[in-house]
């Protein structure tokens, strides 16, 4: 920052020919100028929705939070998640280090890693995604505890809104209904064909098997490729994503962020549509979407701010999104009831994956036996 411009006292301290001739006119002019930048500020502030508002919580920590939702004044909670929610069910995150998605795509010889989820590379190249999408398909893992809280969230009736940017759809596999969720990246539960004159819809089933049939799976209509509807770069965000937007964000009491870089676009906007005086809590393992030093300089506040003399209203709260979560429902006196909720839900999983592996085991000794049948007649 050493190039930035400097104070007013910096700057006369440099000028040794204004602090010999001192004038009212300068004085004037500093005046002027402070009111100019004060008018700015304002103009952006109304036009943005920066600036600071009303503080709510009584302290900024987990417990103000918790004691905030208790106090019967929190009735809009809209959840912001990203990949992190999902890691501890076995799903990799896309940027860490080592085990991050992106490090692990050599296999697929990508002429980069994010070459597996453009547009324009998929319709020339489809063998590489379609080979990811065997290994991570949507059925193959059981949601997480943070998962189970936000779908506690919407049985106590707090939840507006979870805006996703996950295409893994444990959200729904949670409990949560395609009215509670924006799949702001799209989702592995429908899909269509890519021809722009088809556009043919197909299901979930349908595409899994075609994929674990080792398949590159073709409109049946048009024989063009059928692609998940998850949004590949070089693609638009669904329109459910804007025409919802307008409607929670305004309305949002406190937001939940969690398990999110805050780094791709427009999703990391997100966080300064909702009010001013709006608490929003970041449960992540490490601090992100806070305010670029341009906006700070300028007095504006349009990302997070935790550590600020200025702080009013964010909270960080460093750990596992699991760990967060659980310690929140604790503080809500609501721990025993999440993990018994985990506990029943995952063995209902447990239990339908049983019945449908001895099914499938079923169909395929009858399928053996019926030629040796055959053979003996």
């Amino acid at each position: 920052m050493s190039d930035a411009p400097g104070s007013s006292e910096e700057k006369e301290a440099s000028s040794p020919d204004l602090q010999e001739e001192p004038s009212d006119s300068s004085e004037d002019d500093d005046v002027s100028g402070d009111a100019e930048m004060d008018f700015l500020r304002s103009l952006f502030s109304r036009t943005l929705g920066l600036g600071t508002g009303e503080k709510v919580l009584d302290e900024l920590t987990l417990d103000g939070v918790a004691r905030y939702i208790q106090s019967g004044k929190c009735k809009d909670i809209i959840c912001m998640v990203g990949a992190g929610i999902s890691t501890s069910a076995g799903i990799p995150d896309f940027r860490s280090p080592e085990t991050g998605l992106y490090a692990n795509l050599q296999k697929y010889n990508l002429p980069y890693p994010e070459a597996i989820f453009q547009i324009d590379y998929f319709k020339k190249h489809p063998e590489p995604f379609f080979a990811l999408a065997k290994e991570m398909y949507p059925g193959q893992f059981k949601p997480t505890v943070c998962h189970y809280f936000i779908r506690m969230l919407k049985d106590k009736g707090l939840l507006r809104r979870c805006y996703s940017q996950n295409i893994d759809t444990l959200e729904r596999v949670a409990g949560l209904q395609e009215e509670d969720l924006v799949e702001a990246h799209g989702t592995f539960y429908t899909s269509h064909c890519v021809s722009f004159l088809c556009r043919k819809e197909y299901t979930l089933d349908w595409m899994k098997e075609k994929i674990f049939s080792e398949q590159v799976p073709k409109c049946e209509k048009c024989n063009d490729l059928v692609k998940p509807d998850i949004v590949f770069f070089g693609e638009n965000l669904p329109a459910r994503f804007f025409s919802t937007m307008t409607m929670d964000f305004p309305r949002c009491d406190l937001l939940i962020i969690m398990g999110t870089s805050l780094k791709v676009q427009p999703f990391a906007s997100l966080v300064s549509k909702v009010p001013k005086n709006t608490p929003r809590l970041l449960i992540n393992m490490e601090k992100t979407g806070q305010s670029d030093a341009l906006m700070g300089m300028l007095g504006f506040g349009g990302g997070m701010d935790f550590d600020s003399e200025k702080a009013y209203r964010d909270v960080a709260y460093l750990s596992t999104c699991d760990d967060g979560c659980m310690a929140l429902a604790d503080l809500l006196g609501w721990k025993a009831e999440l993990e018994e909720l985990v506990r029943q839900e995952h063995a209902l999983i447990d239990s339908k994956d049983k019945k449908e592996k001895a099914k499938t085991s079923n169909q395929s000794a009858a399928a053996e036996e019926k030629p040796a049948s055959n053979k003996s007649e």
